[in-house]
């Protein structure tokens, strides 16, 4: 039976891959105590006895984790942002060609939430030509707070919080968000798009969208319906709601939709998935189910 270790299971991403992981037979999870939770030793026992270790840490202490490692034969699932351009990592992101290279890895890094969603609808089009490569994009990415970890779901779950957070909220207003990077580089992008990421009082549930001018409809659905024919990545030709999509739709699960609104003179390209699931623990345990060579959607809800 393979052995397992979560290295900051007490986090948002890292409760979810324990939730997921104690719900299966097949897999041994090694546990620490709390008091020796934070204990570098008893953390790199841990890391180097088990098949697969997922760390669900800040980037600092995740770059800390992999010393830790030094030259066991553990895969490592980083979720943090540390090792997703790194060069010496494979970027965990299945549907996009990346399958066999996660077989084959022990350094995986895990995909960030708004990423995901915006190289799910970019980086198909980039790779078969609709889309240059010096293309200049924007996108509007709408996220649950359950994305902001413990701290923002304290506030938003505060029954006096700030009348402020009962509305939606821009941030990363400075166009220097921490997924910026992964997103121009896994899409072969010249120019980072123009960013504009928005949380709003729901607890889970994403919607990214990019909008889209000159390329006939009908070409980008042929591309996502030849791209996503397995994985966790489906295009839908019609998602819409009696003429809604909402962000919610898919809250809970670990899979994630794409559909194409509009016309052949404007384009709306949307990513619907939850923050924790596709976006973030539902993609870790899928990139691990691949690495042991079981099916991509052991213990995930789809």
């Amino acid at each position: 039976m393979k052995k397992v270790f979560v290295d900051g299971g007490a986090g948002t991403t890292g409760l979810r891959i324990v939730s997921r992981l104690d719900a299966r037979q097949d897999l041994e999870r090694i546990t620490l105590p709390d008091a020796l939770r934070k204990d570098p030793d008893a953390r790199k026992d841990a890391i180097c006895r088990a098949d697969v270790a997922f760390l669900c840490l800040p980037d600092d202490a995740a770059r800390e984790a992999v010393t830790l490692a030094a030259d066991a034969q553990t895969v490592i699932i980083d979720t943090s942002t540390a090792h997703r351009v790194h060069p010496d990592w494979t970027y965990g992101f299945a549907e996009i060609g990346m399958r066999e290279a996660i077989r084959q890895s022990r350094r995986i890094a895990n995909p960030g939430c708004h990423a995901s969603g915006f190289i799910a609808l970019v980086a198909p089009l980039v790779r078969s030509g609709v889309l240059a490569p010096d293309a200049e994009l924007s996108c509007f990415s709408l996220t649950g707070y359950s994305g902001g970890g413990k701290k923002m779901i304290a506030q938003y779950e505060d029954a006096e919080r700030d009348a402020l957070l009962d509305a939606p909220r821009m941030y990363g207003l400075s166009q220097t968000h921490k997924h910026l990077p992964e997103m121009t580089r896994i899409c072969g992008l010249a120019n980072d798009p123009v960013f504009c990421p928005v949380v709003a009082p729901y607890y889970a549930g994403m919607q990214v969208t990019v909008p889209l001018t000159g390329t006939a409809k009908k070409t980008v659905e042929d591309v996502y319906r030849s791209c996503y024919t397995s994985g966790l990545v489906r295009f839908a030709q019609d998602a819409s709601e009696e003429g809604f999509l909402s962000a919610g739709a898919f809250a809970g699960r670990d899979d994630m939709q794409i559909t194409v609104c509009g016309n052949d003179a404007r384009l709306t390209l949307v990513a619907r998935f939850d923050n924790l699931g596709k976006g973030a623990s539902g993609a870790a345990i899928q990139n691990m189910n691949i690495r042991l060579g079981l099916d991509e959607d052991t213990g995930l809800i789809v």
